[in-house]
């Protein structure tokens, strides 16, 4: 059985064009001791699915309309706001993407790891402090009794990235969401994030659902992958599956995407931008931006099929794109 289900999930916000579907029936599975990789543009729905699984989606303007989020077959749509609060940290914890938001620049990220344990855990203050220290040692972090005595300003981007993932590991949670957690860092440093990443699944055994639009990320931490775009999955399966025989027409595009030291010249680009969300018609939404697109993907929307890899594509269904 899935460890965290994700089922049909449908989110809508309100703006000035009125009700703005942002997720149409979103459904993810991720099992235990698994990472699975949520990859795609900008504004196609990935942190949205990851803040409606935390459940921190501002309502209002926002709204679960439709569908349910299952941990461990518990529907947390229906959970209570105090429900919630029990559950993050202690069961599921987020990565954010920008450790300089989610960080409190007047506390020590010692008191701030420590703050996270005895929110969740039976121990003294003292406990916590240590458990805090031996976290900070644990994600890499030099000098960890000093450094828990620093602010957030005082450390570098990637110990910051190295401090959340050692407040989101604090209590253990079964599954961890990391929201674009290498963003703003240099390429060493993100390798040492995906390798501190790989080891903290296997030594505390957490699932993993990471929220990404770097396709070298899929490739070096994805066990599946599962593609996104203007609010829909397009495209889901193994990593390597998906990788080396991508279906979806915009799945080739982003991996033709990658720069390469073998093919010199001019990036490629996927022509277009992912289109307004409240423009969205009854097509495929990547119709307008498709080499391969035709009048029956003008007029339905294509539907996920298959079974181990699973496409929503007419043309890659019946052979032509």
């Amino acid at each position: 059985m899935s460890l965290l289900e994700i089922d049909a999930l449908k989110v809508t916000f309100q703006t000035r064009h009125g009700a703005v579907t942002a997720l149409d029936g979103v459904s993810l599975t991720l099992n235990a001791q698994e990472t699975l990789c949520v990859v795609g543009e900008s504004g196609c729905g990935k942190s949205i699915t990851a803040l409606s699984t935390m459940g921190l989606i501002p309502m209002p303007p926002g709204r679960i309309v439709g569908g349910a989020i299952r941990l461990n077959s518990e529907d947390l749509t229906k959970a209570s706001e105090a429900r919630m609060r029990a559950l993050r940290g202690a069961e599921i914890a987020m990565i954010f993407q920008e450790p300089m938001t989610s960080l409190n620049p007047v506390f020590t990220v010692g008191d701030q790891i420590a703050e996270a344990i005895l929110l969740h855990q039976d121990v003294t203050r003292d406990a916590a402090w240590n458990a805090a220290v031996a976290l900070l040692d644990r994600v890499g972090i030099p000098s960890a009794a000093e450094r828990a005595k620093a602010y957030p300003h005082e450390l570098s981007g990637g110990m910051r990235q190295r401090v959340m993932i050692a407040m989101a590991v604090s209590c253990r949670p079964k599954v961890l969401i990391a929201d674009e957690p290498t963003t703003a860092l240099d390429v060493t440093v993100q390798a040492q994030i995906f390798d501190l990443l790989n080891e903290i699944q296997r030594d505390f055994g957490a699932a993993i659902l990471m929220i990404t639009h770097d396709m070298g990320a899929v490739s070096e931490m994805a066990d599946r992958v599962a593609v996104m775009y203007a609010g829909r999955v397009i495209e889901e399966g193994l990593a390597d599956d998906v990788l080396d025989h991508p279906r979806h027409p915009y799945t080739r595009g982003l991996i033709g995407c990658i720069p390469s030291l073998d093919h010199a010249g001019a990036l490629k680009e996927i022509p277009g931008v992912v289109p307004p969300l409240h423009l969205l018609g009854e097509g495929c939404s990547f119709a307008e931006r498709c080499d391969f697109a035709r009048q029956t993907c003008r007029a339905r929307q294509p539907v996920l099929r298959g079974a181990a890899h699973r496409v929503a594509c007419f043309g890659a269904q019946e052979g032509w794109a």
